[in-house]
Order: C-alpha cells, then structure tokens, then sequence
C-alpha cells in the first residue's frame, strides 16, 4: 500500500483546463521568446555557445575569491565568471568572447602573476573556443532536445496510442521551454550544463507522465462506458499522492544539491527545482487534459502494451 498524504481526493481537473491552459499559454510563449533571443545570441549565453577562453589555476595557498574578482576588473575583464575551488586552491575563469580579443588566457596569467606575486600558481588547464564552435554546440543542443521529444513520442505511440505520444511531448516542451524561459527572465547563463538539466527534467517529466496514464489506460479498461472526463479525473486523483511524494522527495534531494553542492551545480540544481514543479503540473494540468481534448467524444483504443 503506497504512502498517501492526501487522502482520497476527488478534484475537477479537466473542468480546470482552460485555467491550466492559459498559464501554460504564457509560459510557453515566453520561453519560445527566450529560445528565438538565444539561437539570435541575444541571451546571456555560456562561453559554451558563444565562445570564449576558460583559464584554470591552481594557486599554491589559499586565495581571496574577491581580490581575484577586483584584479581582473581592474584590467578590462568586467565580465569574467569566476569559480572557486577551495579543494586544491584552483580557480576557473570563464572569458566570453565579446569581452576582450586577443590571446586572453596569456593576459589573465600576466595580471595574476602581477596581482598575486605572493602566491604562486600554475596553469591547470586552457580551453578556447570560437564562435563556430559555440553556434555548433548550441544547434546540437537544440537537436538533442527536439530528437529525445520525438523518441517520446514513438514509445508512448508504441505503448498507448499516438495522442498519448503527442500530449506527453508537448507537456515535455512545455517544461523545457518554461525553465529556459526563467533562466532566460533572470538572466541566468545559458550553458551545456542547463541542457543536460532540461534533458534530465524531460526524462522526469515523462517517468510522471507515464504513471497518470498507466492509471488511465486501467480505469478506461476497467469502465468502458463512464466519460472520459471522469475516467481521467479519478485516475489522476488515484495518483495524486503518489505523484506528490515523488515530487517531494526528488525536490528535498535537488535542494540539498543546491544549497550544497558548490557554485557549479548552482544553476543546475536550480534549473532541476524549478523543473521539477512544472514537470508535476504539467504531467496533472497539460498532459492529460490534452489527451481529454483530442479524443473527447471519440473511442480511445487501450494497448495491452507493458
């Protein structure tokens, strides 16, 4: 017997889809913005996509994040991200492109061996790329978007029927397109390690999915003759605890990620949080009332499929 928190519920959910709609309206609009502003170079893109030096180093003794910070903006590097790794004194310093041209990697070294004459350090690691590269990256990332929502959309056609297929991808790219647009709203950086957190979340979202539809898949098998809107309302309602939970636990895992896994995975983690939530609504509010839409008034054949 599964944990239940809720207790039996018996909400209107398909009576609420136009509400659910119209939030989903906005958030995928400003994410489909931010999607347009970020293959036009316009968002604040990752040396990832828009190329750049990232310069590691390695310092004998402990440093001061802030004196580094105040070191290079007192050289024309205003903009440069910085990094602190406290295990092994290193420091990762990420160059945008727009920011300065040049052999910058040869310039950063100079300013800290002026800067930090007393503390002596080694080069870890130079990595250049170029605006190429970065345009290449970013449609490939797109392209992995756009293929793993298609891939979706053939194991759930497989599994169910096609418009299952098709309202767990669009739920999927709902989600996607709402944490960029976010990332995008507070211009956080656009980079490889948020697409490997979209690719994650859209995982996520359709493992949620998949559970509210099983649940349906067996209630229309069980009660051929109720309405679909009922059908579709008890089983998310069957679910809903459970769905919860999962929710919960998974969120409290992200947070601890994000409250203490270093300022690497700050963005990341936080892009899983914000994720996390909009998969669950999605998976009850846009998922499933879009299968209620598409087949409404019509037969909805049931796969024997597992």
């Amino acid at each position: 017997m599964g944990l239940e928190i809720l207790g039996k519920t018996n909400i209107d959910f398909i009576g609420k889809r136009k509400y659910s709609f119209l939030l989903s309206a906005v958030l995928v609009s400003v994410g489909i913005f931010s999607l347009v502003q970020m293959w036009r170079g316009q968002a604040n893109l990752g040396i990832d996509f828009a190329g750049g030096t990232a310069v590691q180093l390695k310092f004998e003794k402990p440093f001061q994040l802030d004196k580094a910070r105040h070191a290079l903006e007192g050289n024309g590097f205003k903009d440069a991200e910085l990094q602190q790794f406290l295990e092994g004194n290193k420091l990762l310093i990420q160059v945008k492109k727009s920011i300065a041209e040049g052999k910058v990697a040869d310039k950063i070294v100079s300013i800290f061996t002026k800067e930090f004459a007393d503390n002596k350090f080694v080069v870890d690691s130079t990595t250049e790329i170029g605006p190429k590269v970065g345009k290449t990256l970013r449609d490939d990332a797109l392209i992995a978007v756009v293929v793993s929502a298609i891939g979706m959309i053939v194991y759930l056609a497989w599994r169910f029927e096609f418009v299952f297929g098709v309202a767990a991808a669009a739920a999927t790219f709902h989600d996607v397109l709402s944490v960029l647009g976010v990332f995008f709203v507070l211009g956080k950086e656009v980079n490889l390690l948020l697409i490997t957190a979209l690719l994650t979340l859209a995982g996520y979202s359709l493992t949620d999915t998949v559970v509210v539809y099983d649940r349906i898949r067996e209630n229309l098998r069980l009660r051929p003759r109720d309405p679909l809107a009922a059908v579709i309302n008890s089983s998310i309602n069957e679910v809903l605890s459970r769905t919860i939970v999962t929710t919960i636990t998974v969120f409290l895992a992200c947070l601890a990620l994000f409250l203490f896994g270093g300022e690497v995975l700050h963005d990341f983690s936080f892009a899983l949080l914000i994720g996390i939530c909009v998969g669950t609504y999605s998976s009850v509010f846009v998922a499933s009332p879009i299968v209620y839409e598409w087949r409404k008034g019509k037969k909805v054949t049931i796969r024997t499929r597992r």
